[in-house]
């Protein structure tokens, strides 16, 4: 037990803050958009990394820093470009109505699924968050415990991206004001933004 709430609280610290991933989330969340599969992928790339990491492979992806280095430039220049359709968003002031009339005649739950895992997998703070962080943390336990520290990680992890996008429909009647969801976007907008320059100036770093 004490390993799984330490997994559960460390997991917790991590994920539980202001970032891409969850600004997607809580932004499907307020269209109703594909919720449920993006909430999944969400959680079935923490199973995988966290797994990853508190299994004592986390060294792998450190290994090569041309590898890292081209993720973190990829990363950063997808980032920027979410982040402009952000601020675009928010210059054209659509409600969340006219927003979702709009998303549903344009986007898929294919396309869903894939600018999730675009923006989870191509920014290297997951994998430094999960694999590095997370799984040195669980390096220094027994296998039995690494085995409930695990089911703390994933446990906190699934609670918060359910608890994320389906609590988000709470505040729609607040979003239906124009005002409300351009401050929104211009937000997330700037998240993206400040991430993808952390990530440029961490390729520069590993020149």
């Amino acid at each position: 037990m004490e390993s799984m709430l330490h997994g559960f609280f460390v997991t917790a610290g991590l994920i539980i803050a202001i970032g891409a991933q969850n600004a997607f989330v809580l932004k499907q969340g307020l269209l109703k958009q594909h919720i449920l599969p993006v909430i999944l992928t969400c959680f079935i790339c923490d199973i995988i990394l966290i797994s990853i990491g508190v299994l004592g492979l986390g060294s792998l992806i450190s290994q090569s820093p041309t590898a890292t280095v081209a993720l973190a430039v990829v990363g950063a220049l997808f980032l920027f470009i979410y982040g402009a359709n952000a601020f675009r968003s928010a210059y054209q002031g659509n409600s969340v109505v006219q927003l979702e009339q709009r998303n549903a005649q344009t986007q898929s739950v294919l396309k869903a699924i894939f600018t999730t895992l675009m923006i989870t997998l191509l920014n290297p703070h997951v994998y430094l968050d999960t694999v590095v962080i997370i799984g040195g943390i669980a390096g220094t336990l027994t296998l039995e415990q690494k085995g409930f520290f695990l089911l703390g990680a994933l446990s906190v992890s699934g609670l918060w991206f359910f608890s994320l996008g389906y609590s988000a429909r709470l505040f729609i009647p607040l979003f239906q004001r124009p005002v409300t969801w351009r401050i929104l976007d211009i937000v997330i907008g700037f998240v993206m933004w400040g991430i993808a320059i952390s990530l440029m100036q961490y390729a520069l770093a590993m020149l």
